[in-house]
């Protein structure tokens, strides 16, 4: 299968540059990288200019076409005609030696996938073991730490069983960075944009939202349980690579925070258009209780401010859906 790689970044010459090198170390390489660079000055094209990578064309967008959603769409139009699978990757993304060998090879094991996503390594630490405390979350034979808005969720009868990967009726589940890294092939409807691939043949039908505008928070969520009305999407826990979270190009907290809550809100109702009271109940009632929870973070960890920040974020966009709520694309 021929498949595509598409990049899109924002004032991250370094963190790109370092992505690079480890795609040129893949057992299976792209048959083409495309760079969509949507930063204010020209270190990005610079740092290429001194590099050679096979296969790779790099675009300066303009400034209407800037934001991860406008980025992503401009690069999907162009790809090359007789590519099979379109993959995305962040730019501050590291690569072990076979991620595109199994990423690619899970379409040849499960031909109707129209997705997959790969599987990020260094975030958790998980251990394969039956022994489980209550302190703890299970899946498929390993054990990793609860966090801490979990258990109080769990103690409140705001949380249920939903598998990772899949959305509750009153959202808020569990991310696919709850499933194991058991080298298992996972069925979901929801995949991290970042390290997500998808038949080229699925963008004739639907393209990234034009509502997510800028940093694009939840726009991955979006797509793919837009995209899982109409087939199947896995997760390859085999496909692994290293996030390293590069603050440059991040909004601020104020922004992520309302971001966290009025983009929730949308993905929430793009799977469930008429949730049930209880469900619409539970939502708020979760959207308060994280709320609360970075209230008091100003007070227990050391970034005060980032914390009471993104807590008012929280707090304006949950006061917003009150009076201004997001028309939904379906």
């Amino acid at each position: 299968m021929k498949f595509s790689l598409i990049i899109c970044t924002y004032m991250r010459p370094t963190a790109l540059l370092k992505l690079l090198k480890t795609v040129t170390n893949q057992s299976l390489y792209p048959n083409e990288i495309l760079i969509v660079d949507g930063s204010t000055d020209d270190l990005t094209k610079e740092i290429l200019d001194q590099h050679i990578f096979e296969n790779l064309i790099y675009y300066k967008v303009s400034q209407e076409e800037k934001g991860l959603t406008k980025q992503r769409n401009f690069g999907i139009k162009r790809v090359h005609e007789d590519i099979d699978v379109v993959c995305f990757l962040d730019d501050d993304i590291l690569l072990q030696e076979k991620y595109f060998e199994n990423l690619i090879g899970t379409y040849m094991t499960h031909p109707k996938a129209l997705a997959v996503g790969g599987y990020i390594t260094n975030e958790v630490d998980w251990v394969k073991t039956d022994d489980v405390s209550e302190n703890k979350f299970s899946y498929d034979g390993w054990v990793r730490k609860e966090g801490t808005r979990f258990k109080l969720r769990k103690k409140l009868g705001l949380l249920d069983t939903t598998p990772p990967g899949w959305m509750p009726k009153f959202s808020n589940g569990r991310s696919i960075s709850f499933l194991p890294p058991s080298n298992k092939i996972y069925p979901v409807e929801q995949l991290m944009g970042g390290v997500a691939s998808y038949r080229k043949e699925v963008f004739k039908e639907i393209s990234f939202s034009k509502y997510f505008e800028g940093y694009g928070l939840y726009e991955d969520a979006d797509f793919s349980l837009r995209l899982a009305k109409k087939g199947k999407l896995y997760i390859n826990t085999a496909a692994k690579l290293e996030h390293h979270h590069d603050a440059a190009g991040r909004p601020n907290q104020f922004k992520y925070g309302k971001m966290v809550t009025r983009n929730g809100w949308y993905v929430w109702r793009v799977k469930y258009a008429n949730p049930s009271i209880n469900a619409r109940f539970k939502w708020n009632a979760i959207a308060i209780v994280l709320m609360l929870v970075r209230f008091v973070n100003v007070f227990t960890t050391t970034k005060r401010k980032e914390a009471f920040t993104e807590a008012m974020g929280r707090c304006v966009g949950l006061v917003s859906l009150i009076f201004n709520k997001p028309n939904i694309e379906r």
